[in-house]
């Protein structure tokens, strides 16, 4: 009874981890769309690294600056969305790897929405003392270079 117990446990928690791991990556959009720089940055580990491809961050203050720029805040004024798809997760232990593919919506004049860029995300988590946190995120833009598509293969590799 005690290995049907302890199998239980086990599975639960990586459904648990799942679930933590989902709605993290799944707070990104609302958070950054609403502007708040330290929420979003809470979403990293202190050290964590975001690189988009044009923009390459190291730390919470790296990130919570991006999302203070006057770029982004020109996306804010505009309107957009980031939309991310479900991930793909692999919790091993204290760490995690997620996958998923997201596109940004920017708000066209007088209405609808155009997409401004479809991209592959690749998420390195920890967990930490209060939860699951980003230890480095790497975004490519589906434009046909391939680099997205490595980022699939490596992500679904575990």
């Amino acid at each position: 009874m005690s290995d049907t117990l302890e199998s239980l446990e086990r599975r639960l928690r990586a459904i648990e981890d799942e679930r933590d791991i989902a709605r993290l990556i799944a707070s990104y959009g609302p958070l950054v769309d609403s502007g708040g720089p330290d929420a979003v940055a809470a979403l990293w580990a202190v050290d964590g690294g975001y690189d988009t491809g044009d923009w390459t961050m190291s730390s919470r203050a790296d990130v919570a600056a991006m999302v203070r720029s006057e770029e982004h805040r020109g996306l804010i004024a505009r309107g957009c969305c980031h939309f991310f798809g479900p991930p793909a997760v692999t919790v091993d232990g204290d760490e995690a790897v997620a996958i998923c593919q997201s596109v940004l919506l920017v708000r066209r004049e007088p209405r609808g929405y155009n997409v401004a860029r479809a991209g592959v995300h690749l998420i390195r988590l920890q967990r930490s003392d209060t939860g699951w946190e980003i230890v480095s995120r790497t975004a490519r833009q589906l434009d046909g270079s391939g680099q997205a598509n490595d980022l699939i293969a490596t992500g679904l590799a575990r």
